[in-house]
């Protein structure tokens, strides 16, 4: 069970010493952040965070030798990014790197424990939603997921998913009575390991369905009102093994 009050682990990494000096006296005092770690470079931190891994990172983007947009790239999946920095301009590049959320210099406590306080909803939505997964017993269903989507956690109830589309960053989820898709920046290959093999389907590199969704198939596509979902050869024979165990 989640306690009530979550405690994150966190490194800062600028190269500034003001601005190093000023994260740590918030984050010390701050009753919900453990901090770990204080590096001057990312190519520092790069060293000591394998060995010493955080819940969060803080993290400047203007850094000398490896910028904090490259190390973000560094960063496992498990550890999320906040950014420092004194230029607006990057808030775009923070998105696109899966930022938790950007921080403008010259930063407030205000900000700072927004921030905050935006992980510890993160992490907490997560550990739910991780919690259905391990050491689940075997009759009990997954319902639902937590997706990433513009800077939130979103909820989707996996009944109402109809198919998954796969685009080069993203992925796109289509829901039942939802006329705009989801957009989330993760990958077709994490969403097919996190779904259900009994009820979600793999029909072609860009294409996850819900087995039970399907209504009809079509010329070797799969309709789903005005969208026509390819089934590419690869897929094939496990999608007509599934149509063969329902046929009459």
């Amino acid at each position: 069970m989640i306690q009530n009050i979550m405690t994150l682990t966190c490194a800062i990494i600028d190269d500034e010493p003001l601005a190093l000096g000023l994260l740590e006296s918030y984050a010390q005092k701050t009753p919900t952040l453990e901090v770990r770690g204080l590096y001057s470079s990312a190519i520092e931190a790069m060293r000591a965070l394998p060995d010493n891994p955080v819940d969060i990172l803080f993290l400047d983007v203007q850094m000398p030798d490896l910028n904090g947009l490259e190390f973000s790239r560094m960063v496992p999946e498990s550890t999320r990014i906040i950014f420092t920095t004194a230029f607006g301009q990057y808030a775009l590049d923070g998105y696109r790197v899966n930022a938790l959320d950007y921080l403008l210099k010259p930063i407030s406590y205000a900000d700072f424990t927004g921030a905050v306080n935006k992980a510890i909803c993160w992490f907490e939505l997560k550990h739910r939603a991780d919690g259905c997964l391990p050491g689940e017993t075997a009759d009990k269903e997954l319902e639902y997921i937590y997706v990433k989507s513009d800077y939130k956690l979103i909820q989707i109830e996996l009944d109402k998913i109809l198919f998954i589309e796969g685009l080069k960053d993203y992925i796109k989820i289509h829901l039942e009575d939802t006329p705009k898709p989801i957009l989330s920046l993760t990958s077709l290959k994490a969403m097919e390991e996190k779904l259900p093999a009994d009820r979600f389907i793999r029909v072609h590199r860009s294409f996850i369905v819900q087995k039970q969704k399907i209504k009809i198939i079509e010329k070797g596509r799969i309709i789903f009102g005005k969208n026509y979902i390819p089934v590419s050869d690869s897929y094939k024979q496990d999608l007509q093994n599934y149509v063969n165990q329902h046929i009459i």
